[in-house]
């Protein structure tokens, strides 16, 4: 399954370290609200190096998230070195399609290579892996932790290449949220929320709408027309109840979807409904604990496609496919913890499952016939984890037995690690094995972009990664640094093979090729003084199929920087997010040059509950290349934002 359980491991038991702890749900728990906390600046290195962990983790709070400019979660997200979507296009124009995330360069072909959870749950689209960041409201996530590795046995499918857990607020008492911006190209982005508690009980409702006329993805020189602006609009819903008692919890978690696109020509468009509901009990002992977890997500996709002669004059519909999804996933659990004498230890046993349904209805233009591919995809497994620890030392072990796939492959996966903390000094290594199983997308599924057609393989094989990695962390009163080197060994990496290639037509298929090699460093810097404070990242990655050929879409170097001033009604951030060159297919014959965007945001408080909000993405309005499909296409252009933002209790 898709591993659903792991956030929930680590934030009910803390000890266990392989993610940063979410904070616990309390709800007798109030906040002085007289005085308002000053607004605080923005901080992407792990601050709690007392949880030993063999494992590179950025942990952002609500108020870092608020800091990064970005309309989207994805965008905000792009701080992070090695953070990227399929291509370099932002969820606001891009196909959902192509909005599979990788992380430290495992590559993604439209399908992720990282787990996402939002409160414990799954999000990778459960037919195709990616995720709808739109889904997602920025404004409205207490935290954000990425790890960059998959150095747990916890996790499972879509963990290859690392996990990001999304966390929501706690409800508050009487507390309203609320946001109103407005921008360029007629963007609109409205949300509120609502939390209340009751003794034992709590609520939190939320929901987001926005619509933007969106912008041209092909440069002027080469449109025609056919082309149209990208866009989107989208209404998003979520309800949270909680109940805690001493010894029990209970969290049920709905959110629905709505979403409408158009993907840059008169004739192609999309449009998605989705909805998840999902529960997870808890009792707790005294040294031990028991869980249950479920979900269930129905989803309803549709999508036009269509051939652009080479003046981009005249538009073709070639297919329009229509995907119901329905999938249903569940994991059972049990932790432990104990100390004797010099030693601590943990452990945690489950078993966990997913069932995905999906279907997809394809009917062709030229043929004037309905095709019908997909199936069922069933995913158990039974995993183990632990760790000993004996005064600055602590050890990890753990393993992993899964059944994946219509072909009844199975993998197990095993990983190991050792930190060593000396005061403010943090030694780690980690070695582990991951998997990624085909999507029934991947499997069953065909589509077309421009002139490239890409078909599915109904023979795919599970890919696997062998990776290591080792590194420090360095973390004083205000400065921070952490350094990590990785080797991940790639075996039957899934992604579109070239068959033929003519002007009118690409032809693709997706194959499991044999072998790839991904390599480098990441470093994080932090510095913080009175008013200000300076932070920068990097990444260093040289991936490269056995063939010699560079991954697609994975640049070689990529780093981030920001400068950020804070008093205490007043915070202005400014950075830089820089990105080597990457190449857009197999054979590396589309290169895509590197380029640096400048981003800006600002908040003012007004009152002690109402701030005046302002951010700017790609300030210095540049253009670059996102895609060759292979016809060229652009990423955003400056975009501009400002509004009003509420926070704080009713009364």
């Amino acid at each position: 399954m898709k591993a659903l359980c792991g956030v929930l491991v680590a934030s009910m038991l803390p000890a266990l370290s392989w993610a940063q702890a979410a904070p616990t749900r309390s709800t007798s728990q109030t906040q002085d609200e007289t005085k308002p906390p000053p607004l605080k600046t923005t901080v992407t290195v792990n601050d709690t190096l007392s949880a030993e962990t063999p494992a590179s983790i950025t942990v952002l709070d609500r108020e870092q998230i608020e800091n990064i400019p970005g309309i989207n979660m994805d965008d905000r997200l792009r701080q992070i070195p090695g953070f990227s979507l399929f291509r370099r296009s932002s969820s606001l124009v891009a196909n959902p399609t192509t909005q599979g995330v990788s992380l430290r360069a495992t590559g993604s072909s439209g399908a992720s290579r990282t787990l996402v959870l939002w409160d414990s749950i799954p999000i990778n689209d459960p037919f195709g892996g990616w995720v709808y960041w739109t889904r997602i409201d920025p404004a409205f996530i207490s935290e954000v932790d990425i790890d960059r590795g998959a150095s747990t046995s916890v996790f499972g499918d879509r963990a290859m290449g690392g996990t990001i857990s999304l966390i929501s607020p706690e409800p508050q008492p009487e507390h309203l949220f609320a946001e109103a911006l407005a921008g360029n190209e007629g963007a609109a982005d409205l949300s509120a929320a609502y939390s209340n508690v009751w003794g034992h009980w709590g609520l939190t409702v939320h929901s987001r709408g926005f619509t933007t006329d969106g912008y041209y993805i092909t440069p002027e020189n080469t449109r025609g027309r056919v082309d149209d602006k990208a866009n989107v609009r989208f209404a998003t819903g979520e309800m949270l109840l909680d109940y805690t008692a001493s010894r029990d919890r209970l969290v049920m978690h709905l959110d629905l979807l709505a979403e409408e696109r158009h993907n840059g020509t008169e004739l192609t468009h999309n449009s998605t409904g989705l909805g998840t509901l999902g529960g997870h009990y808890t009792h707790t002992w005294s040294n031990d604990q028991i869980s249950f977890l479920a979900f269930h997500t129905q989803e309803q996709f549709h999508s036009t496609y269509s051939s652009v002669s080479a003046n981009r004059n005249s538009e073709t519909l070639t297919a329009k496919q229509t995907v119901p999804v329905n999938d249903w996933g569940g994991a059972l659990y049990w932790q432990h913890h104990g100390i004797a004498s010099r030693f601590k230890w943990n452990t945690i046993a489950g078993v966990d499952t997913d069932d995905t349904h999906g279907i997809s209805y394809d009917y062709s233009y030229s043929t004037r016939a309905l095709a019908r591919s997909g199936g069922t995809l069933l995913e158990h497994g039974i995993f183990g984890q632990g760790d000993l620890s004996a005064g600055p030392v602590r050890l990890f072990a753990g393993i992993r037995h899964q059944y994946t796939g219509e072909n009844g492959a199975t993998f197990v996966s095993p990983n190991g690690g050792i930190a060593l903390g000396i005061h403010r000094f943090r030694l780690r290594a980690s070695g582990y094995r991951s998997f990624r199983a085909p999507t029934l997308n991947e499997l069953y599924r065909q589509f077309r972009v421009g002139n490239v057609l890409t078909l599915a393989n109904p023979h795919l094989v599970p890919e696997g990664l062998t990776g290591v990695e080792a590194g420090f962390d360095w973390g004083g009163e205000r400065t921070r640094f952490s350094f990590t080197l990785f080797h991940n060994q790639l075996d039957n990496l899934i992604d579109n093979a070239t068959i033929s290639s003519t002007p009118a037509l690409i032809l693709r298929m997706r194959e499991n090729f044999p072998a790839a090699l991904s390599r480098g460093l990441e470093a994080d810097a932090l510095r913080h003084w009175t008013h200000w404070s300076a932070e920068a990242g990097y990444m260093y990655a040289d991936a490269r199929l056995s063939t010699g050929q560079r991954i697609p879409q994975i640049p070689k170097q990529q780093g981030t920087a920001q400068l950020t001033y804070s008093a205490r009604s007043t915070l202005l951030s400014a950075g830089i997010r820089a990105f080597g060159l990457q190449f857009d297919d197999d054979l590396n014959q589309f290169l895509l040059p590197g380029f640096a965007t400048v981003e800006f945001t600002a908040e003012q408080r007004l009152t002690d509950k109402l701030s005046a909000v302002a951010s700017i993405e790609n300030l210095l309005d540049r253009t670059y290349l996102v895609a060759l499909t292979p016809a060229p296409n652009t990423g955003e252009p400056r975009i501009w934002r400002l509004g009003l933002r509420w926070r704080g209790p009713i009364h």
